[in-house]
């Protein structure tokens, strides 16, 4: 038996068969669970193609987290083809190219990021709890939001803005028996950072700097901790940031 034996997952984010949340939506399968996907607009038949790699094909719903009509209808939805929820992966993140300049960023591109990137996980959230009357678990990614790093500027304020949301989602939620933790991944080469420019910084120094070395095509290590969170192994623990990143949050410059 898996340690995810008759769970109901909703998965956000299975873009390419690189990313952790494709990983998490296996390793959840073969652990016993049944899995939905969600996509929205062009990427729906990208998730589609994508979601038949997965050791069982599972269905795709479309929800675009800035939609408020595609938020209050998702329980019903999803309610087509589970009897409820166990849990849920928020692998969300956007921000447009000019909020990765600090400086000169606009309002615009930042409210975006922080509607799209950290807002979205209350929303998701507050979207799935009709179906979540027994408990569970909400699992959210991010990338250590504690530093200022290089090029990620206006999305790791967003970021920090998603791990303050975590906390007040776990005080919100756990008198429901819903669990809210995040796991804080190094760099994996997948379609979201392919899309901040300059992101091959991290690639490049990662391995160096984690005392247990860092192979960034590899997203199964945060995958699996995602899958551990969403299982009852930790029944206890909530507003947690669960660190897979080789170790190199604890080390100095």
């Amino acid at each position: 038996m898996g340690i995810l034996e008759g769970k109901k997952l909703l998965v956000t984010g299975v873009l390419m068969d690189s990313s952790i949340a494709f990983h998490v939506a296996k390793i959840a399968q073969e652990e016993g669970a049944q899995v939905v996907l969600t996509s929205f607009g062009r990427t729906m038949r990208i998730t589609q193609t994508i979601a038949k790699r997965l050791p069982s094909t599972p269905e795709v719903l479309e929800l675009d987290v800035s939609d408020q009509g595609h938020l209050d209808s998702l329980a019903e939805r999803l309610g087509q083809h589970v009897d409820r929820l166990d849990g849920v992966l928020h692998s969300i993140g956007f921000a447009p190219p000019g909020a990765f300049n600090f400086m000169e960023g606009t309002w615009e591109d930042v409210s975006t990021a922080v509607h799209i990137s950290a807002y979205s996980l209350k929303s998701l959230a507050a979207a799935a709890v009709p179906l979540m009357s027994d408990g569970g678990s909400v699992v959210g990614l991010t990338f250590d939001a504690q530093f200022a790093w290089p090029v990620y500027d206006w999305m790791g304020v967003a970021k920090a803005a998603f791990e303050a949301t975590n906390r007040y989602l776990a005080r919100d939620l756990g008198p429901k028996g819903i669990r809210c933790n995040l796991v804080s991944a190094g760099p994996i080469r997948t379609t979201a950072a392919k899309s901040i420019p300059g992101f091959e910084q991290f690639e490049e120094t990662w391995d160096n700097r984690a005392p247990l070395g860092w192979d960034i095509h590899d997203a199964v290590p945060a995958a699996r901790a995602c899958a551990a969170l969403l299982s009852d192994w930790f029944p206890a623990t909530t507003g947690e940031i669960v660190h897979v990143d080789g170790g190199v949050h604890v080390m100095g410059q």
